[in-house]
């Protein structure tokens, strides 16, 4: 039958002039008469209260459950994202639609011939749920009311018109609101109402038929009747508002209560949501026709819903772990397999088409508050590495490891794992973001390393501990290692640290060569004095102080090791050297020759240790034993050889040093004149020296001859 003709006022029997009523149905029937002109000035209220108070207990009772999807705030954790689990409504279901079209299809095979019922009786059947029912009735009074108006039945009694146009305007939107209710409760309850839904989408379909040309909207100040209600359009919306509720509703715990709150919060969202999904996909989507996209729909609703959400969680101020937690769910969780890309919701959950989840305001402003907060927790990532340095290794004395003969610290790869770490996660996000972590990364480690080098510093000032020297050489490993992981992992320009890092070098450096002066110096300013002439001191007591410093730089990573043995080499020969060489009372015979033996015995001592120890200054071993041999030689023509040998290797030597050796020897002035002007001229022999200076650095002391 066409929809049309079954709501034709012409083929519907009027209404009877009296009927049996009930009380309840008298007393509406008696406020419609009231409406009257004779009447109205009084009660032309009374209906229009009357169907609201309807509407409004109606609306009380829509969502009973509505409470009850709150979750208990107990334990939040052990949850469980397992899409599986969604599924399990499914085996409480008592109503199931085998085949929705079927229904649809007897529905509208069967149609419902509009009642000449009451306004009571109409909104009964609203709250009952009879909306096909109710529509056939409401239409027909509508139709009743526009035929009464076209024959000008109201010419005298307008109020009346306005009064059946606001009744039949008020039952429209009742219906607008029941069906509202219907869509917006579909995912609240286990079971879907298979029946109701597809009623629903025939009352929708009938509508359209009933209001077919949408060019008669009305026009402001004029009275709807026969005008679209747009119920399709009311559908949708209530979609959006189901969603809307449905995201709201997820279990959000406070910081208070746990730590990781929005962690929590989008796992909620996430496992909620999937399981809403997954039931549209069974169970919602068979009782529309395939026109209403509904999962489309459903999808577009919950991706609007879940926008806004976060949107509000943005404008929260967000520490750094709630910060990533955000942008990771966002860039990685969201359309992953995890949620929306699970194969369980393919194909009718599709991504392809929806928008930006976050504005990229939003998006930008996110990430920038990640950065800022990155910042100062790297800074204080890298300020436990130190606080660490300090109380578990510098104050309780704890010896470095030896690693493939080197010393080893986890200062590098302390550093390297946190900002690679800071770096991938960043990364996994976005390119971008990641690059900017790993810039601000090196921002804050330019920082950290004079910072960590002023507590070292401070640290070795005021103990003189014996694992300053083992830590010097791990930290000088340490660098290296740095500076080459930074160039090899992340492919950065290090030329700034490397700087920073030579400074902080530098700094170390001098500081280990001044505690070598302070132990060495004492046992140097002692040579030639009558203790250490009468032996009272160990003659391997300077190569044991200064072997307490250059034993350790065989585990210095080279070449930084083998320099500074070779600098520790030369300091201690070239201050020997300069000790002997000062001017003293004249010895005799035997005191010269017990020097020079000590001379000799102290300097095998000390250049076998320093060779041992790895050190490659051969050059630097002659040295003393030229001048020993000088002062315990009895005989003047091997003085001259002597003094040759001296010259020959060491071509830096100056007339005052050679003096000065020789008037160490008891020769007088006249003497060490001519041994000088035989033994000084090979330094003219090209062949002589390696390139290498000692002398140079020897301050050559002012001999003074008395006549």
């Amino acid at each position: 039958m066409n929809r049309n003709m079954e709501l034709d006022p012409r083929n519907i029997t009027p209404e009877p002039a009296s009927r049996p009523n009930s009380a309840g149905e008298e007393q509406m029937e008696v406020a419609s008469e009231l409406s009257s002109p004779t009447s109205h000035s009084r009660d032309s209220g009374l209906f229009e209260r009357g169907i609201k108070t309807v509407l409004s207990m109606r609306k009380s009772k829509r969502s009973p459950n509505k409470e009850k999807g709150k979750e208990g705030t107990g334990t939040w954790k052990g949850i469980r994202l397992s899409l599986r689990s969604s599924k399990s409504y499914e085996e409480n279901k008592t109503k199931i639609c085998n085949d929705a079209e079927e229904i649809s299809e007897k529905i509208a095979a069967e149609p419902i011939q509009g009642k000449p019922l009451s306004v009571m009786e109409i909104n009964e059947l609203i709250q009952k749920r009879q909306l096909l029912e109710a529509f056939a009735s409401v239409k027909y009074l509508e139709d009743e009311t526009i035929a009464e108006r076209d024959a000008e039945k109201y010419k005298d009694n307008p109020q009346e018109f306005v009064r059946k146009s606001k009744d039949v305007d008020l039952l429209y939107n009742s219906i607008t609101n029941a069906i509202q209710s219907v869509v917006v409760g579909t995912l609240e309850h286990p079971t879907v109402e298979d029946t109701m839904l597809t009623s629903l989408v025939t009352l929708i379909a009938r509508e359209e038929a009933a209001h077919p040309n949408t060019s008669n909207a009305a026009r402001p100040g004029s009275d709807l009747l026969g005008t679209p209600r747009k119920w399709r359009e009311e559908w949708r919306e209530a979609i959006n508002e189901s969603a809307r509720k449905r995201v709201q509703r997820v279990p959000m715990p406070s910081k208070e209560e746990e730590s990781s709150w929005l962690d929590l919060h989008l796992g909620f969202l996430q496992k909620h949501l999937t399981e809403d999904l997954l039931k549209i996909k069974l169970s919602v989507k068979k009782c529309y026709p395939e026109e209403y996209q509904v999962c489309d729909m459903y999808v577009e609703a919950f991706h609007k819903a879940i926008a806004s959400h976060l949107q509000n969680l943005c404008q929260r101020p967000l520490e750094f772990n709630e910060l990533y937690a955000l942008l990771d769910w966002v860039a990685n969780t969201y359309r992953s397999e995890l949620f929306l890309g699970h194969p369980d919701l393919k194909p009718e959950v599709k991504t392809e088409n929806l928008s930006l989840l976050l504005t990229p305001a939003d998006w930008d402003k996110l990430k920038n508050d990640y950065i800022t907060s990155a910042k100062g927790k790297i800074k204080s990532y890298f300020g436990n590495i130190l606080r660490l340095e300090v109380t578990e290794k510098w104050e309780k004395e704890v010896h470095p490891e030896v690693k493939e003969n080197l010393y080893h610290s986890s200062l590098s790869f302390d550093i390297q794992t946190i900002i690679g770490e800071h770096v991938k996660v960043s990364g996994a996000i976005s390119r971008s973001l990641g690059m900017k972590t790993l810039e601000l990364c090196l921002a804050e480690l330019h920082e950290f390393i004079p910072r960590f080098g002023e507590e070292f510093v401070a640290w070795s000032t005021a103990q003189d501990s014996t694992i300053f020297v083992p830590y010097f050489a791990a930290y000088i490993n340490s660098f290296h290692d740095l500076v080459s992981g930074l160039e090899t992992v992340f492919e950065v320009n290090t030329e700034e640290l490397r700087k920073i890092l030579a400074a902080l070098t530098r700094n170390f450096t001098n500081i280990f060569l001044n505690k070598i002066r302070t132990k060495a110096q004492p046992l140097l300013k002692k040579i030639l004095t009558k203790d250490w002439i009468l032996a009272t001191e160990r003659p391997d007591s300077l190569a044991s102080a200064v072997s307490q410093f250059s034993k350790h730089l065989q585990h210095m990573r080279e070449p930084m090791g083998q320099e500074l043995l070779r600098d520790i080499h030369k300091y201690v020969v070239r201050e020997y050297i300069m000790q002997v060489i000062k001017p003293r009372r004249k010895m005799n015979k035997e005191t010269r020759q017990q020097v020079s033996e000590k001379m000799n015995q102290e300097a095998r001592i000390l250049n076998n240790t320093l060779i041992d120890q790895g050190s490659d200054s051969d050059w630097l071993l002659p040295a003393i034993h030229h001048i020993a041999n000088i002062i315990g030689e009895k005989k003047k023509d091997k003085i001259k050889e002597y003094v040759k040998e001296l010259c020959q290797d060491y071509p830096d030597i100056r007339k005052e040093h050679v003096l000065a050796v020789l008037a160490l020897r008891g020769l007088g002035r006249t003497r060490r004149a001519a041994i000088f002007r035989q033994g000084y001229c090979a330094l003219e022999s090209p062949d002589s020296g390696n390139g290498s200076t000692l002398f140079t650095e020897i301050d050559a002391p002012v001999i003074i001859s008395c006549f």
